[in-house]
């Protein structure tokens, strides 16, 4: 959860001034986009802890 917090607070103003630049309407495509990047991110990072803590040996 950290982790997808920590994307979604440094994506969501980059995807923001890109939109801007580019003459998006903001309120329309960067939900979808900021969305699209918290959910990939926090699929691969679940991904990666859970891979780690199956490869552990137990004590």
């Amino acid at each position: 959860m950290i982790i997808s917090m920590i994307a979604m607070d440094t994506s969501g103003p980059i995807i923001a001034m890109i939109l801007a630049a580019c003459g998006q309407d903001l309120a329309q495509s960067s939900s979808i986009i900021l969305t699209t990047v918290t959910d990939v991110v926090g699929f691969f990072s679940l991904s990666r802890i859970a891979t780690m803590l199956a490869s552990r040996r137990p004590t």
